[in-house]
Order: structure tokens, then sequence, then C-alpha cells
């Protein structure tokens, strides 16, 4: 078993989740007492916050960077790093390391195409849903990306920040969300991504008969195929 080395704390209450997907699937795949071989390194989400916000992805990928050599040095096989918007310094995170880093946007992919999705909406930070970093990636993959309105993007952007990484479940929210959701749908999406590591904890599968991509659960699932795979 590889072991896998996450970058977390963007937020905790989304990494916390990650952990035990990973070691879930572990015991399913193995049995009896099996868990994961992983590592964690957990930054302070509100120094991060504070960059995005600025506009300093420099800074941010610096910070990243060397908590991916931590995890490196620390033994991990290859990275997952556990937030969908700080992939947009992915790159400078792979350059910094000589082990793999399991991109979010990849792995989602992956499952699209597996269903035979080629139209697909967007949920995310603002960060993710406006800029190229990440639509542009599902792109490559041949897929069409469909994000809400302006005002939309503003009241998901909000509620990220100022409930789910705060832990707190607003019922209204979640209505806002559906509400999003749908319209996506109505605009052509086949499913929608949640493509926010926190949203999970506000928007489950059974709420709507709308296809739902949860990136945590993706990327976590893929990353103990691979820790368990012989490649």
């Amino acid at each position: 078993m590889k072991i896998i080395g996450l970058i977390g704390g963007m937020s905790w209450e989304s990494t916390q989740t990650y952990y035990r997907l990973i070691n879930q699937k572990v015991r399913d795949e193995l049995g009896g007492l099996h868990s994961a071989k992983l590592v964690i390194y957990s930054v302070d989400f509100a120094e991060i916050e504070v960059l995005q916000h600025k506009g300093d992805w420099k800074e941010t990928a610096k910070m990243l960077a060397s908590a991916g050599e931590s995890v490196e040095s620390a033994g991990a096989d290859f990275l997952v790093l556990c937030t969908n918007t700080m992939h947009k310094v992915a790159p400078q995170i792979e350059s910094s390391v000589s082990i793999p880093l399991l991109h979010i946007a990849d792995a989602t992919a992956n499952v699209l195409k597996n269903d035979g999705v080629t139209c697909v909406g967007l949920l995310g930070t603002k960060f993710t849903m406006e800029q190229a970093f990440y639509v542009g990636r599902l792109q490559d993959h041949g897929i069409d990306v469909i994000v809400p309105s302006e005002a939309q993007r503003e009241s998901i952007h909000f509620v990220i920040y100022n409930e789910l990484c705060l832990g707190l479940i607003n019922p209204d929210s979640k209505v806002t969300y559906l509400d999003i959701i749908n319209s996506l749908a109505e605009r052509g999406a086949q499913g929608v991504i949640l493509g926010c590591t926190e949203i999970g904890l506000l928007i489950q599968k059974s709420d709507t008969g709308i296809k739902l991509y949860d990136t945590t659960v993706i990327h976590a699932e893929q990353a103990v195929q691979f820790a368990l795979s012989k490649i």
C-alpha cells in the first residue's frame, strides 16, 4: 500500500471528511482492521484565505509547495491536495516535489467520462467557477462546463466562506444551492459538480434527482485506488 500525503486544512471541515472516506474505502477494499497509510499537513486556512482574496497566488503557492515538500519528506508516495480552489497552484506544488499529485479536476473528469457526461454544471468558489485553472482543465478532457450567473456565483461563494468553512449548515442556503442546481440542469447540464470540498456538507445526492458529482468523494476514492494499485 502506498502512503497517501494529504495537504489539508482548507478547510479542516472537509479534510476530516477526506480522512474518514479514505480509511473507510481502504477497510472496504482490504477488510478486517486495515486502514490507510497516510500523512497529513494541515495549514492555517485563515492565512490562505487572506491571500486568496488579495489575489496573492504566488505566496499561496510558496506555502503549499513547502507543505508538499514536508509531506514528501514524511514519506508520502503521492500528494492529494484537499481543496478544489488551491489546485490553481498545483503546477507550483508539482514542481517542488518528486512525487505525483493526484489532480482533483482530472479525477472528476475521469468519472464524468465514464458516465458519458459531456456537459456539466459547476459549483465552487468564485475562483474555481470563474478562472481557467479548473474550468479549462475539464474542457481539456472534452467536457463542456456551465457556470451559474454572477449573482448565483456570489451567493455560492458567500455560503462557502461564511458558513460551510465554519461548520455552519443553514437550511436556507441549502434551498438556494438546490435552486441553482436546478437552473444549471435547465440550461443543459447533464449533472452538477460539487466543486468545493465543503459543499458535500450541505448538499447530498438524495436532495435532488439531478446527478451530483461530489469532488471530495471522487478524489478520496481515486486516492485509495492509486494507493492500492501496483503502479
